[in-house]
């Protein structure tokens, strides 16, 4: 299948957990050419080193990162606010951006700041986002996770920029996932039968991604 597309959208990607920029780069190599080829995408590290172990000790060499730190029950934030603005500064220093990508922690990221720039707390001197991937993400904010106070409004009404989002059938984040679909006004979903992970795109996928990034060309 072929991606149609006049330009190539510049798209900010925030790996997982505990893991880095490169590794993000290197799982997304899963997708074929037909969708790498069209896509400008720019990897970045989180501003936090790892501390604690990570859980892709083993398969990826270190240096490993995190966006924020929480507590156990995910009720107490650390670090957030400097995470945003280290979002920031990266999107002005790199940018300008058409959309974000998020796996993981950096999908729960992504997920919230077009909400945040919308209540303007966040991303107040950067581009507005066009539009959002989220990959094995959920709701800062939802039923299993507070939200940190920058956040608390982020879903407060319906987000209205387009948005892919993944769903695996074996990832234990996928209820997550699925309750912040309610959040976005007319969501793209790729249901996969992968694990937490950057998943590999059947014919249905790669359809589906496709239809996405025409879609969006209209805000390009």
């Amino acid at each position: 299948m072929e991606c149609r597309l006049r330009k190539k959208p510049k798209i900010l990607c925030l790996h997982g957990f505990r893991a880095s920029g490169a590794i993000l780069e290197k799982e997304t190599q899963v997708w074929p050419e037909v969708v790498l080829g069209k896509v400008d995408l720019v990897f970045i590290d989180a501003p936090f080193p790892a501390q604690g172990k990570s859980g892709v000790e083993g398969k990826y060499d270190p240096p490993h990162f995190e966006w924020f730190q929480a507590n156990e029950d995910f009720t107490v934030y650390w670090n957030f606010n400097e995470c945003i603005e280290y979002i920031e500064d990266c999107m002005i220093k790199y940018g300008p951006f058409d959309g974000l990508l998020g796996f993981s922690q950096g999908a729960f990221l992504t997920a919230a700041l077009p909400g945040m720039q919308a209540q303007g707390v966040a991303l107040t001197k950067s581009e507005k986002i066009k539009f959002v991937i989220i990959i094995a993400g959920g709701k800062l904010g939802g039923s299993h996770f507070s939200a940190p106070k920058l956040a608390e409004n982020a879903f407060s009404s319906q987000i209205e920029c387009p948005s892919l989002h993944f769903l695996g059938e074996k990832d234990l984040t996928k209820p997550n996932g699925i309750e912040l679909l309610e959040s976005y006004l007319d969501p793209l979903v790729i249901h996969h039968n992968e694990g937490h992970v950057v998943p590999k795109l059947d014919d249905e996928g790669l359809k589906v991604m496709c239809s996405f990034l025409e879609k969006i060309q209209v805000l390009l």
